[in-house]
């Protein structure tokens, strides 16, 4: 695949608008719900998660990252902020909150909970939407659309209220698939205006720190709980490794796709931006969400000879994880696979091995390897940035 080149003449494209946009109040506000949730999660594979723990917390945070991502859509294509639309970002929250408060028992007794939650939010989405339907509309979106994928979808949620709770897991994977499709096989029609892309990218990029945010508190939350010099270098270890993320991410990944996404044409914008910040970001910010869990163990636990393996697994894995989708992003956007393997496959490589062989490492030196990759991720990509290279990076 191919970076995608300048437009045709004529042809709409995602560039920036004439007037930069910036997030509104709203959707600052909006984004404190996912701090809650976030927490949720991270708290949920604390100490020595199991395989299934991972596997059911990743199955609970796609539907409300979907949401996250789908209301960030529908704000960046209807710049409004009148009563309606706050109303509607508030009902938002509501139900999100009630979903991040199920989060610990979705798969048992607060199951209803989280599928009416989710339920609630697809009529927030389904509200964010008809306005487009109207004819006035310059490209009225057609109203089967958000019919099928906003009512019909809450229809279907809220029926698996009522199934068993050892059937829930299964239908709503059921329900997400179908939505998945619906949506692929769309490849983008429908979309009655250009994507804003310095205003996305600022969204997934605001999101990106809430769960770097939550690394940071895991951290001082489990120095302050175990208060030893022991916790305090692995704390100090596992900040370097957060900061080697932010200033990386924020340095090439985000530049990268306001480069690629800015100089689409509309529907080719559209989908790009739902594959990298719909799909693959998904896993980016799961990664760090992992990270968070196993870097406030590490801290608890920085006087033992060793970690348990569940925390061996979030903080490999987790950055495994993240460079992986940072990888497919870069897939995604045309870079050659022989150049994004030079940074990839150590990238994966060394935290799985790290994880694999941390059994024999004391807590420290876990956090130090894994930072010093981190870093050396960074020193690489700068490097390659000042010798001009800096595109292929992501």
């Amino acid at each position: 695949m191919s970076t995608p080149g300048p437009p045709a003449a004529g042809a709409p494209t995602a560039g920036p608008a004439p007037a930069a946009r910036h997030a509104g109040w709203i959707e600052l506000f909006f984004d404190l719900v996912f701090v809650a949730f976030v927490a949720q999660l991270a708290h949920g594979l604390h100490g020595d998660p199991g395989a299934r723990d991972f596997a059911v917390l990743l199955a609970l945070y796609f539907p409300a990252w979907w949401m996250w991502a789908n209301i960030t859509v529908a704000a960046n294509l209807f710049a409004d902020d009148g009563p309606r639309r706050r109303l509607a970002m508030l009902f938002a929250m509501l139900f999100l909150a009630a979903m991040a408060a199920a989060v610990p028992e979705a798969d048992g007794d607060r199951g209803a909970a989280y599928a009416l939650g989710y339920a609630g939010t697809r009529l927030v989405l389904l509200a964010l939407w008809w306005p487009a339907t109207r004819a006035t509309e310059r490209r009225p979106v057609p109203r089967r659309r958000p019919l099928a994928y906003c009512l019909g979808f809450a229809v279907l949620w809220t029926a698996s209220a009522a199934a068993p709770a050892s059937w829930r897991l299964a239908v709503w994977a059921v329900l997400v698939a179908a939505e998945m499709a619906l949506l692929l096989s769309s490849r983008g029609a429908g979309i009655p205006r250009p994507v804003h892309t310095g205003h996305l990218v600022e969204r997934v990029g605001l999101f990106v720190i809430i769960v770097l945010g939550e690394s940071v508190l895991s951290v001082v939350t489990a120095t302050d709980a175990t208060w030893t010099a022991e916790a305090g270098a692995v704390a100090v270890l596992g900040f370097v490794l957060l900061a080697a993320l932010w200033w990386s991410y924020f340095d090439f990944a985000t530049t990268a796709a306001e480069l690629v996404i800015g100089r689409s044409r509309m529907r080719d914008a559209y989908v790009l931006a739902r594959d990298v910040a719909g799909f693959l970001h998904y896993f980016v910010t799961f990664g760090i969400i992992a990270l968070a869990a196993g870097l406030g163990t590490a801290v608890e636990d920085a006087g033992h000879e060793h970690l348990p393996q569940g925390a061996l697994w979030a903080l490999g894995g987790g950055l495994a994880l993240y460079h992986a989708a940072h990888a497919a992003i870069a897939l995604r956007f045309g870079r050659p696979p022989r150049r994004i393997a030079v940074w990839a496959v150590p990238g994966i490589g060394i935290p799985l091995l790290i994880a694999l062989a941390g059994r024999a490492l004391a807590p420290w030196l876990v956090v130090l390897l894994l930072a010093a990759e981190a870093v050396g991720h960074l020193v690489y990509a700068e490097r390659r940035a000042r010798s001009g290279w800096a595109a292929s990076l992501r």
